[in-house]
């Protein structure tokens, strides 16, 4: 079948798309700047994916919508941003549905949130407006509705994480005693492949979600057992939302915006409605501890091959951060260092597992320092990581940086920064004729910025030398 993915760098998508791919579909991946797609993982697949560039914000861009299409996937969301989501979505949907009508499109199959409750949030109800707005009289809509999606890289697993890990001792809000009923990532892609062309789903809505109900609270003790750590979490009924927001946004590396929505969803319960899908397809739906464990082995093996933070729209710079591929060469402060290397491999090895727990390789507590500075202006801070140890592509978030070039046979590693700074920055690895290149760029956006750049100064001499010895060295 031919299959036009929506959302096809996001964190549904991307586990969506392999397996479409591994059925043998020919999938056509819409995406908002075809600079971000990396291609790289689909080699294998290359003959079965074609790419084409839309925004259904802006029906300019929706003419290259293929004809020749049997399913669609909408898998488009905009909480995050910072504008009026809500009616972004809308019209995104609205755009969806008019363009896709044009199609010889048979189904469309949407993923949402489980919305039973009668005072819904604004994101919840945003969802379910949603909805409303793709359904239609040309093709047939199939709904699923999830709650706490859990896997190695979903934003609740990460957040309950970073909980968990960092903190002995939690003074929490009341609203962990709400109740969910999460699913593993694995059965929301064995739903959404399930029912393709399946005809009894049609103009129909299905609340998916795992076999058990569970609060918050029980969420996290959960996480600790399984972890064998010991935690201890006391429930508070003096945080406002917006405390709780920040409460979050601290802690973990979610952004604020992000935080805020989720905490306004958390005050609701979100248990399914019984319904027999999962045995009408076959399905062995994970427990909340199996997805756990799951999760933990792709970690453990370095294996998580997509994450929530993959999406572009928390970040202020979004789909135009591909503009900052050319460095400028007018108008910006430098700091270039070179180094000649004896082990290019070795380098080679350190540049592309820089960041993440492996660190900045020198002075890791001004990393830090900046980090958590970043986090108390409402930057992303260090806390988002990396994906993968070991390898970077283009389009990965790392700590406050966004990979904008990573390619090992050219040996080239291009940052740029994501976190708050009065300018645009930049930083350059590369290995040119045995010879290390390391170069920080920065283009100060007026008197602020200029003032900026001497105040860190001093700092990034001996950061930018520390950092470039460690990768030269051969230890």
């Amino acid at each position: 079948m031919r299959i036009f993915l929506t959302g096809a760098t996001g964190y549904i998508g991307k586990r969506l798309l392999i397996q479409l791919l591994n059925n043998g579909n020919h999938v056509i991946c819409s995406v908002r700047d075809k600079k971000r797609f990396d291609l790289s993982p689909y080699q294998t697949f290359k003959d079965q994916i074609s790419v084409v560039e839309n925004d259904f914000n802006d029906d300019s861009t929706l003419e290259n919508i293929p004809q020749d299409i049997d399913i669609a996937f909408y898998l488009i969301h905009s909480m995050s941003s910072n504008a009026d989501f809500s009616k972004a979505e809308k019209i995104s949907a609205r755009n969806f549905a008019k363009s896709v009508e044009k199609t010889n499109c048979k189904q469309v199959i949407y993923l949402t949130g489980i919305v039973n409750e009668k005072d819904l949030s604004k994101h919840l109800q945003s969802r379910k407006d949603v909805e409303e707005e793709l359904k239609s009289d040309v093709y047939a809509l199939t709904v699923l509705r999830a709650g706490i999606i859990i896997g190695s890289g979903s934003a609740s697993f990460e957040i309950i994480r970073d909980l968990v890990e960092k903190l002995p001792v939690m003074v929490a809000p009341k609203w962990l005693k709400t109740l969910c009923q999460p699913i593993a990532i694995r059965n929301v892609i064995e739903f959404l492949t399930g029912v393709m062309g399946k005809k009894s789903t049609y103009n129909k809505h299905f609340d998916i979600a795992g076999p058990d109900v569970l609060s918050y609270k029980q969420m996290l003790k959960i996480y600790a057992d399984e972890r064998g750590l010991k935690r201890t979490i006391i429930s508070v009924p003096v945080l406002s939302p917006r405390l709780s927001s920040y409460w979050l946004y601290f802690i973990t590396s979610t952004s604020y915006v992000l935080a805020k929505n989720l905490v306004d969803s958390m005050k609701i319960n979100v248990v399914a409605e019984k319904n027999s899908l999962a045995e009408e397809l076959g399905l062995q739906l994970l427990t909340y501890r199996e997805s756990l464990r799951l999760s933990f082995d792709k970690i453990e093996q370095n294996d998580v091959l997509s994450t929530w933070y993959d999406s572009f729209g928390n970040y202020r710079y979004s789909k135009d951060v591909w503009n900052f591929l050319e460095i400028p060469k007018m108008g910006v402060f430098k700091d270039r260092q070179s180094v000649r290397i004896k082990n290019e491999k070795k380098t080679l090895d350190k540049i592309f597992g820089i960041g993440g727990k492996n660190g900045w390789y020198h002075a890791n507590f001004l990393w830090s320092l900046r980090g958590s500075i970043d986090k108390l202006f409402g930057g992303v801070g260090l806390k988002r990581g990396r994906k993968n140890s070991s390898n970077l592509g283009a389009g990965d978030s790392l700590d406050f940086w966004r990979v904008l070039y990573a390619s090992r046979e050219e040996k080239k590693l291009l940052l740029f920064a994501e976190m708050k700074v009065p300018g645009e920055a930049w930083l350059e690895f590369k290995i040119v004729n045995d010879i290390l290149i390391q170069e920080a760029t920065f283009r100060p956006l007026g008197l602020w910025g200029r003032l900026y750049w001497y105040a860190v100064l001093p700092f990034h001499g001996y950061i930018f030398k520390g950092m470039i010895k460690r990768l030269a060295d051969e230890k």
